[in-house]
C-alpha cells in the first residue's frame, strides 16, 4: 500500500487521484503505524516548511518518517516534502527540519518574481529510473519561493533555472524528492509517479 502522509496540508486529493489513476492502491493517513507499515510513502506539501515540521511533530510523524527512510523503503517528498528533508530552512528565520539530507533551504534570489509559479524545465543531471520515458528538459509545474541547497551536489539528479540553477529533483538510494508537483505536471508528472512507484513493486 502506498501511504500519502496527511499532516493537514492541502493538495492531497490531486496526489491521491494521480496515484490511483496509475492503478496503485493508495491511502491517506496521519497515523504513525500506517506510515511505518507502508510499502512506499509520499510526503506532499504546500505552504511553509516550519509549519509542516510543527504539524509532523504534533502528529508524532517525525520519527516514523526517519525510520521509513532509514529502513530503505521508497520515499517521495514533493515540494515542501523535499524542503523538510534538509537540516533547516531560512523561511521565517531559521527553522530546523528533519536533517535527513545535509544542506539548507534558501529564498529564491532577488530580481525574480516570487513565488516561482508555473511550468519550467527540469534538466536531468544523472540517469535515474525515475526519469525513464521522460525527455530531458521536460516541463514540470512549480509553485515555491524557497529552494533546497544540498551539501552533496551528487544527490542532485534534476536541476531547474530560475535566477540560478537549483535542485529540482534529489535522489539518494530509496529517497527521491522533487521541488515541482508531479500531480500538476500532466503526462510527464504521471510518468514520474509511475516510475517512482515501480521502485516499490
Amino acid at each position: 500500500m502506498v501511504v500519502i502522509v496527511d499532516y493537514g496540508a492541502g493538495n492531497l486529493r490531486s496526489v491521491v487521484n494521480a496515484i490511483a489513476r496509475l492503478g496503485y492502491p493508495v491511502t491517506v493517513s496521519s497515523q504513525p503505524d500506517a506510515v511505518l507499515g507502508a510499502k512506499a510513502v509520499v510526503l506532499p506539501g504546500v505552504g511553509a516548511a516550519g509549519d509542516t515540521m510543527a504539524s509532523l511533530a504534533a502528529l508524532g510523524l517525525i520519527g516514523p518518517i526517519r525510520q521509513v527512510i532509514a529502513a530503505g523503503k521508497p520515499f517521495l517528498g514533493v515540494c515542501i516534502g523535499l524542503q523538510v528533508l534538509f537540516a533547516g530552512t531560512e523561511e521565517g528565520g531559521w527553522r530546523e527540519c528533519l536533517g535527513i539530507v545535509g544542506g539548507r533551504v534558501r529564498r529564491l534570489p532577488n530580481g525574480q518574481k516570487v513565488p516561482h509559479m508555473g511550468w519550467n524545465q527540469v534538466k536531468q543531471k544523472v540517469k535515474h529510473p525515475v526519469f525513464e520515458g521522460i525527455p530531458d528538459e521536460a516541463n514540470f509545474y512549480f509553485v515555491h519561493s524557497y529552494y533546497a541547497e544540498p551539501e552533496d551536489r551528487s544527490l542532485v539528479i534534476g536541476e531547474t533555472d530560475y535566477g540560478l540553477p537549483f535542485c529540482s529533483v534529489l535522489a539518494r538510494n530509496n529517497l527521491v524528492a522533487t521541488q515541482f508537483h508531479p500531480e500538476k505536471s500532466g503526462e510527464h508528472g504521471l510518468r514520474f509517479y509511475d516510475n517512482f512507484l515501480r521502485l516499490a513493486s
